[in-house]
């Protein structure tokens, strides 16, 4: 069937997390039907209860009641799992389930290769795949405006508009498998790269005895000023709220995947090999669950310095 996914389709989401929980939302906003799957199976009944959405223990049984998937997890590891199955484990994967000409949506951050073998791998099952990662945060994935990268057949890709459109205010279309994946770890690495820099410049800016405020507002109405500057140094790091919503184990991870794809198309990234490293340190010092805008403790720990 080629039919584009409209409202009332019903959509298995396999991730409810801080991303996952209001995507769902403005699918059942949008009209969508929703089946629910989570590790944590008290945050799946809450939310199933909250959208009049059935939630699965087991995301086979969740592929039986559904032609179409979106998965939301943290790394393309768990996402091949899900797809896949455990070890080879009978009825434990979606594919064991999914009827042929259904389609899996991975909003997850995946590694891109790891992406395109996997959709190798359920297209010899008569399943198709599109790899869809988002950027904007919690904020924006509660407003429905999320940005959204999609790689994929473009036959496939005009089934899920929909569905993505209900999540995402711009949708991308960058090439093709995998492609999705590529741009937003390569996204994520030039703002993390952006927001160590502001960091350093305004502990730079606060030691020689400027205010990080009044630094930061002219950064803001300069050429210096950048995402992190416009909108994360104020809302989350001179607030000490440290609240952006996205941890900086899950942005190590992409630049991790960024350095690793530079690597595989022999593309020079002298400022990653010192950047990288920087962020993995950081994830170790602090635990992956900190918030990313949290790395610039790390800075204040070394200098002696607070930016508040």
């Amino acid at each position: 069937m080629t039919d584009p996914f409209t409202p009332p389709e019903r959509v298995g989401f396999i991730g409810l997390g801080k991303m996952g929980a209001p995507m769902t939302r403005n699918l059942k906003r949008a009209g969508f039907q929703l089946a629910l799957n989570d590790l944590d199976p008290a945050l799946a009944r809450d939310l199933g209860k909250e959208l009049d959405a059935p939630v699965y223990e087991r995301v086979s049984d969740l592929a039986r009641a559904c032609r179409v998937v979106i998965t939301m997890l943290p790394d393309g590891r768990i996402v091949r799992e899900v797809a896949l199955g455990r070890d080879g484990a009978p009825d434990t994967g979606l594919a064991d389930a999914l009827p042929a000409g259904s389609v899996l949506i991975d909003m997850s951050s995946s590694a891109p290769v790891g992406t395109r073998t996997l959709g190798e791998e359920l297209a010899r099952r008569g399943i198709h795949m599109i790899d869809a990662p988002v950027s904007g945060g919690v904020r924006r994935a509660v407003s429905g405006q999320l940005a959204v990268m999609i790689g994929g057949d473009s036959a496939v890709i005009d089934r899920c508009r929909p569905l993505l459109g209900a999540m995402g205010s711009q949708l991308f279309v960058v090439g093709g498998l995998g492609a999705g994946d590529a741009i937003k770890c390569l996204n994520n690495y030039v703002s993390a790269t952006g927001l160590l820099a502001a960091a350093e410049g305004l502990v730079a800016a606060q030691r020689f005895g400027l205010d990080p405020h009044k630094a930061l507002e002219v950064l803001n109405a300069s050429t210096g000023k950048n995402n992190a500057t416009e909108v994360k140094f104020a809302q989350f790091i001179l607030s000490r709220s440290f609240g952006s919503g996205f941890s900086i184990g899950l942005m190590a991870k992409d630049l991790r995947t960024a350095l690793d794809l530079a690597a595989a198309v022999a593309a020079p990234m002298p400022l990653g090999q010192h950047c990288v490293p920087l962020w993995n340190e950081a994830e170790q010092a602090l635990g992956g669950n900190a918030d990313h805008t949290e790395i610039v403790r790390i800075l204040e720990r070394v200098t002696g310095s607070d930016l508040r």
